[in-house]
């Protein structure tokens, strides 16, 4: 694949991302999917592992501030990243995730987009089920515990199960492979990757 080009630095992708959003959850969401998105880079796209990235950093951009306009998410954020000197494939990129909530949006194509679409919302069910947990870690969280959770609809409603089987649909990935795959990516930068122990 060619050289894709952001247009702007990570170190400003994430300014970006504190001047339009103040609830940490945002933010540290916005991070959670970076870092899934550079653990499939390094898989499946290595030299471009910084868009994907800041891809997954700036996703939900304009998210906090239009909340009560949800049919235009990553409408606004356009203008935004432009501003920023982001480029049309950066923007693409990013609004392909929210198709599903306005078809006028392109629709994902390319692997990374179609990852990005399938984990979002599996990053924040994860994140949901991670929270509930004696543990509070994703080291010993297992595909098992994912699935009873992913069951329960009323667990982490806003998280929708539709989008995510769509997003394993795309990618030609059984739900069992999504959810292993994306437990490993987000284990990958955990904060206690390196100190976890398991309870005995």
């Amino acid at each position: 694949m060619a050289t894709l080009e952001a247009g702007i630095a990570r170190d400003a992708a994430f300014a970006l991302l504190n001047e339009h959003n103040k609830d940490p959850f945002h933010i540290e969401h916005g991070q959670t999917v970076e870092g899934v998105m550079r653990y499939f880079a390094r898989e499946f796209d290595p030299e471009n592992e910084e868009f994907w990235g800041i891809v997954g950093l700036l996703h939900d951009l304009d998210w906090e501030e239009h909340l009560d306009d949800p049919e235009n998410h990553t409408v606004y954020a356009k203008p935004l990243i432009e501003a920023a000197g982001g480029t049309p494939e950066l923007i693409r990129a990013i609004q392909s995730h929210a198709t599903t909530i306005n078809p006028d949006l392109p629709a994902p194509e390319h692997q990374m987009e179609k990852i990005l679409y399938a984990c979002d919302e599996l990053t924040g069910l994860i994140g949901a089920a991670i929270i509930m947990r004696p543990s509070k870690s994703v080291m010993d969280f297992e595909v098992k515990s994912l699935k009873k959770k992913f069951k329960d609809k009323s667990f982490a409603a806003g998280c929708s199960r539709d989008v995510i089987r769509e997003g394993a649909e795309m990618l030609g990935w059984d739900l069992n492979d999504l959810f292993q795959r994306t437990i490993d990516a987000m284990r990958s930068f955990a904060p206690d990757r390196d100190t976890f122990v398991p309870a005995e």
